[in-house]
């Protein structure tokens, strides 16, 4: 019976109402309100958002570069009204502490082990993992460190195969990982720059049918946490530490290969950092996931927003995560 009625919240919620009489009866499905919480660990602060009933099942959204739990704001609200929802700010990125990068050596193992920490710290035993760009390396070590307490995943825009990068996005990083000269710096450094995260991260995969959809509130936000030198050295060093994802991606598909967990795919086929292959490529392992390509670019968050929630709402209500 809650399956039924999260089907219909989610046709309710999203696509509307057609009379007044209806449109009076949603007032009742209002999401409940977002808090905005910091959590100290090890004498660091992570900022995370919080919404929803803790007594429901738990989701964790984990951002990608060059955003953070901000790239949620409006997908939180949607899935809150039948679940707890968590959105942290990776150790580095938005209100989070920015520990000086001339003295921490900004790794995604660092990230993952800070919010494995503020997941225990608040007490959540199992839950929804949700991942887009950086926040696959985050949730995969995560999950690698105890497969069972992840009770499905989505995976958004969120690699873990090879078939999901060119052969030059491939060099990409790993040559961000072995060529340590200078000018190899400054190019990393120049793409934590305003030109390039408006114009190479935002606006890189969407054209004329779906231009305007993208807010210029998501640019505006990160590059509010990239001003200073310290802030963009952080990105740079992730971008030096990520060719280890890929070296990793073995692991992580024998991981998902032995534990099958539940597997919605919402990808933006669009996206030609993290092309639509990369989403296809799960079901080499995980045959039974659900798998759908979205008319959308790499933050097919910001994008289809409606969208993702609805697949997901109605995912967990399959699955019977309520």
């Amino acid at each position: 019976m809650k399956q039924f009625g999260i089907i219909l919240l989610v046709s309710l919620a999203l696509f509307g109402c057609n009379s007044k009489s209806e449109q009076h009866k949603t007032a009742f499905f209002l999401p409940p309100a977002t808090t905005y919480n910091y959590a100290e660990i090890d004498s660091v602060k992570l900022f995370y958002r919080e919404a929803g009933d803790k007594n429901n099942p738990t989701i964790v959204l984990l951002h990608g570069y060059p955003s953070s739990s901000h790239s949620y704001r409006n997908l939180i609200p949607m899935l809150a009204t039948h679940y707890h929802v968590i959105a942290p700010d990776h150790l580095g990125s938005g209100y989070s502490t920015h520990l000086d990068p001339k003295t921490t050596n900004y790794t995604f193992d660092l990230l993952a082990a800070y919010t494995e920490q503020l997941i225990d710290t608040l007490q959540i035993g199992h839950y929804v993992m949700y991942m887009q760009d950086f926040g696959a390396p985050v949730g995969y070590r995560m999950m690698m460190n105890n497969p069972k307490r992840t009770q499905a995943l989505i995976v958004q825009n969120a690699n873990a195969y090879l078939e999901g990068l060119t052969p030059k996005r491939q060099d990409f990083f790993r040559t961000a990982q072995t060529d340590t000269s200078q000018a190899k710096h400054d190019f990393l450094y120049h793409l934590t720059g305003e030109d390039a995260i408006i114009n190479k991260q935002y606006l890189f995969d969407l054209d004329s049918t779906n231009i305007n959809t993208q807010s210029p509130d998501a640019w505006t936000h990160d590059l509010a946490f990239l001003t200073s030198k310290k802030d963009r050295e952080i990105q740079v060093q992730l971008f030096q530490d990520y060719n280890t994802n890929l070296i990793r991606y073995p692991k992580w598909q024998h991981m998902l290969r032995e534990n099958q967990p539940k597997t919605l795919i919402a990808w933006g086929k669009k996206d030609l950092k993290f092309n639509h292959k990369g989403a296809e490529a799960y079901l080499k392992d995980l045959p039974n996931a659900e798998l759908h390509l979205l008319d959308a670019g790499h933050f097919a968050a910001e994008e289809k927003t409606r969208d993702i929630a609805k697949l997901i709402l109605e995912f967990l209500a399959k699955n019977n995560i309520e």
